[in-house]
């Protein structure tokens, strides 16, 4: 198995990269000055997460490609029609994660809520000597509206209801086993009736930017948003201006339009600091 090719196109964990190392021929795709010099036959595999992608120019630059394996859910930065026109198998890992990103949801909406990094810093500041920390937003019984609902968008369902929230969801249609929650056919009426929106639908065209300007002012100052989806689901951009207006109540985000790169607004500005939690696209991370 030693001649075996295998291209890795980003740092992984170190168990992985290691493993890979010992089974395979491992080529570390960002330690080439030009990559494309070792891209050669002697590759049989790509492994990538959702850091990177395989698009058509690399795939045509690997003529013995057989698998792309990609140690995440989204596909998206995979061009799938080139892969089946080449008779390439495309893996991903759904299910996998899908507890630990509804686990994760569910603690950014009680992070936000609840303030839980301030408080930290509070007491770690020394000023409770002082004074009381401030009151903080209850979680149970908020509404909470789920934009998909998907294996990651039913577990975080399931895990609100447990806290007493109602629950609403936005989806292409109606999912016929969701009887008890209230379906939204507009992602602007979903935010306007709901207390916390969930981002956790599949990256498709027609979801990029899902969430718009629109919807955050639906959403309104006492609203939170969470993104535990992919990056190009929330307009960056207007999220930064609503939450800079004060048009947003908080944001729980755990992914970013340009990782590892985020909007220095979100952690500068003393009025943005205190409403978003930020995460370094974590929510598989266990």
């Amino acid at each position: 198995m030693d001649g075996i090719g295998v291209l890795m196109m980003h740092p992984m964990n170190n168990y992985l990269e290691q493993e890979l190392d010992k089974r395979f021929k491992l080529f570390r795709y960002w330690t080439q000055p030009n990559p494309t010099e070792f891209l050669a036959d002697s590759i049989r595999a790509v492994v990538l997460s959702s850091r990177a992608g395989a698009r058509a120019n690399l795939i045509d630059a690997l003529p013995n490609l057989e698998i792309v394996s990609s140690f995440s859910v989204g596909l998206d930065k995979i061009d799938l029609a080139r892969c089946k026109e080449e008779g390439i198998r495309v893996t991903n890992t759904p299910g996998v994660v899908t507890d630990d990103a509804a686990d994760l949801a569910i603690r950014l909406m009680l992070a936000v809520l609840r303030r839980i990094r301030q408080c930290d810093k509070y007491v770690r500041s020394g000023d409770w000597k002082f004074e009381d920390f401030r009151l903080t937003t209850k979680f149970s019984s908020k509404r909470v509206g789920i934009i998909g609902l998907g294996r990651i968008g039913v577990a975080v369902a399931e895990r609100a209801e447990a806290f007493g929230c109602p629950i609403s969801y936005y989806s292409r249609s109606k999912k016929a086993g969701a009887t008890s929650y209230t379906y939204y056919g507009c992602v602007v009426e979903l935010a306007l009736n709901n207390d916390v929106l969930v981002v956790a639908c599949a990256l498709t065209p027609e979801t990029t930017h899902i969430v718009n300007r629109e919807v955050l002012d639906a959403l309104g100052p006492k609203g939170v948003l969470i993104n535990v989806g992919r990056e190009p689901h929330v307009d960056e951009a207007e999220l930064v201006s609503a939450l800079v207006e004060g048009h947003l109540g908080g944001a729980g985000l755990d992914v970013f339009d340009k990782e590892p790169n985020v909007p220095e607004q979100l952690f500068r500005l003393d009025n943005v600091v205190d409403k978003a939690l930020l995460l370094p696209h974590v929510g598989s991370g266990t």
